[in-house]
């Protein structure tokens, strides 16, 4: 995205129903506006999660660790094509394919996001978004529970990685 334009956001209901459009600043900061969102959780093959350090200069959660990818689904577009857009925009990804795992509603007092979450196993190179990212590192699930709660994670990544815990079968952490 340019300094010179925009990102302009579906507005929707909490049953995800397109209820209108906004603006990303109009959006951002007022939690009572409901945008869609998709993250891809990204495993390697040994059960590891690649997260992401999020830029300094990001709006949100700048400097925390972050869901492997996360971004905006843009207008009319379908969750799966805005998954596999964010891959390769954040990450260089664009040989994997994700698969749906569950959704939920995160809210803050900065914004409230319906969150799809995919994932996928993937062992190939990533190629980061400077831009966005400084830094990317794979996660043994033992080491990210280790460190909720510290101040290290973005509030939607804790959000998020409780989630797939609770969802996930116990007895097995890794993907697939």
């Amino acid at each position: 995205m340019s300094d010179t334009t925009e990102e302009f956001i579906e507005i929707i209901d909490s049953y995800g129903k397109t209820t209108g459009i906004a603006p990303r600043s109009e959006v951002h900061g007022n939690p009572s506006l409901i945008h869609r969102v998709v993250h891809v959780l990204v495993f390697n093959k040994k059960g590891s999660l690649f997260l992401q350090k999020r830029s300094e200069t990001k709006d949100v959660a700048p400097g925390k660790w972050d869901t492997s990818v996360g971004g905006h689904v843009n207008p009319g577009e379908n969750l799966l094509q805005a998954a596999k857009r964010e891959m390769e925009e954040e990450l260089g990804i664009s040989e994997c394919n994700p698969e749906f795992v569950y959704s939920y509603i995160h809210t803050n007092s900065y914004e409230t996001e319906l969150v799809y979450t995919y994932s996928c196993a993937y062992d190939g190179k990533v190629s980061f978004n400077k831009e966005e990212i400084n830094e990317v590192m794979l996660w043994d699930i033992n080491k990210i529970k280790n460190h909720l709660g510290k101040n290290i994670f973005s509030d939607n990544f804790e959000h998020e990685i409780s989630t797939y815990l609770q969802f996930s079968d116990r007895e097995s952490l890794q993907y697939p």
